[in-house]
């Protein structure tokens, strides 16, 4: 057995470097900066400047957003990090094909994906859970990767939920017509004989359906009609948001072209008391009266509307949220009237389009000063009101030298068409204007 002494090196000597490997960033770093860069995509992608926004287009971009930042994930770690997480390939992929089937698929595809769709997805994100638990040791996994697969879970139990409540909810045909009134069609519904004929114009996020107490009820002893604002129920949607000038010249070209006889009775709730006023305002001799329910006030101060073409922030925000529509949302809100309308994503986008131009609807309804003594009658909700709520409507009952203002017990904004005693209310209003035409005689 020899004894070796260590010795320095002399000067000449060559020392090798000790092995280090290249630098390798922290997998956590990737993981969150991959998920930050699908949540921008999120903001950015539906709101890109293109010629056609609906909910598939918004839909799809919102898949595209998951898909960015699982391929991201998978890239990104495999290139800069010791951790390589080449599964995340598997969601980017069925994110980006899930997307690409909504937005250029026919319907009748899209639809059949609802059954597909939720059960694969809770299959993927109990695979994608296993996979990181395995090859993702990080605390990320726990604080944000883990977070983001339970936001995928509740996705797919929505969606699934939306498909099923669908497939159960009862069939409703479409009762009335469709009459084409230009760029769009709209839906109609005429029922009683004896005229004057009463024209209902449901509030923001309102539809035919949603005047189903005081339609029957005037029946009785007038002709009605119901309708759909463009974009509402069974109509079709217009090419950008319809404010009340809009509303009112659509009404009128489906009352002329449905050869629907006037002058008319107009009633409206809420917003549709701005819709009638402008309808007033601009055919004044095909009105002979106006009920106005707890209708928004008017103001004196036009908005001139944007230029055609013009990009629209209103139109891809209300599509983005429409998409929720899918997820169950529309059928949470809608209840029983989900089920007597076309499209509820359609309703869900045109409902906050609606409320997105009301400025200009304010405006163009003040155009209307005076009725003369054509009979009207303002109903107010005893609760609920807003500051300066009642002065407004004490205001618009000097529009008329017949009206009258009737404040109805216990009664709240929504309760005029949910409530049956006061819907009975409307009835009973909408009655004695109706008599008023009839003989003559004042309020």
């Amino acid at each position: 057995m020899s004894l070796r002494t260590k010795t320095a090196p002399s000067s000449g000597d060559q020392v090798a470097p000790a092995a280090h490997g290249p630098r390798r960033s922290h997998v956590g770093g990737v993981v969150a900066g991959s998920l930050f860069a699908g949540l921008v995509a999120a903001v950015i992608l539906p709101f890109l400047p293109v010629g056609t926004v609906d909910v598939d287009f918004s839909t799809a971009m919102v898949l595209f957003r998951f898909a960015l930042g699982w391929a991201l994930m998978s890239v990104l770690s495999t290139r800069f990090t010791d951790q390589p997480q080449r599964w995340a390939v598997a969601p980017a992929i069925f994110m980006a094909v899930s997307g690409a089937l909504v937005l250029l698929a026919p319907d009748a595809v899209v639809d059949a994906l609802g059954w597909v769709w939720p059960p694969a997805l809770l299959v993927l994100v109990v695979w994608v859970w296993t996979r990181a638990r395995r090859e993702l040791h990080s605390r990320t996994r726990v604080w944000l990767l883990n977070p983001v697969l339970v936001v995928l879970v509740l996705f797919a139990l929505a969606g699934g939920y939306e498909t099923i409540g669908q497939a159960t909810a009862p069939t409703v045909a479409m009762r009335g017509q469709l009459v084409d009134v230009g760029p769009y069609r709209l839906h109609l519904e005429c029922t009683g004989s004896r005229g004057p004929t009463v024209i209902l114009e449901p509030g923001a996020g309102g539809s035919a359906a949603s005047m189903g107490l005081i339609a029957p009820a005037v029946a009785a002893d007038s002709r009605v009609c119901v309708y759909d604002r463009a974009g509402r129920g069974w109509s079709d949607p217009a090419a950008s948001p319809p404010d009340g000038d809009q509303i009112a010249t659509d009404l009128h070209r489906l009352l002329d072209r449905a050869h629907v006889p006037g002058p008319y009775v107009l009633v409206g709730h809420s917003f549709g008391g701005l819709y009638i006023r402008t309808y007033a305002a601009k055919y004044p001799e095909e009105v002979s009266g106006l009920v106005l329910v707890d209708s928004t006030a008017a103001n004196n101060k036009p908005v001139s509307k944007p230029k055609a073409g013009s990009y629209s922030v209103l139109e891809h925000a209300s599509s983005l949220f429409a998409t929720t529509s899918r997820l169950g949302l529309g059928r949470l809100l809608y209840g029983e009237d989900a089920r007597t309308t076309a499209a509820t994503a359609k309703d869900m986008s045109g409902t906050l389009e609606e409320y997105g131009v009301a400025n200009r609807s304010t405006g163009a309804a003040g155009r209307l000063r005076s009725l003369d003594a054509k009979p009207l009658i303002v109903l107010t909700a005893e609760r609920g009101n807003s500051k300066g709520w009642m002065a407004d409507q004490n205001e618009t009952v000097t529009l008329s030298t017949n009206s009258l203002h009737r404040v109805v017990s216990g009664a709240t904004h929504a309760s005029f068409v949910e409530n049956p005693d006061h819907a009975a209310a409307v009835t009973k209003a909408i009655h004695d204007v109706v008599v008023s035409v009839r003989t003559g005689e004042p309020l």
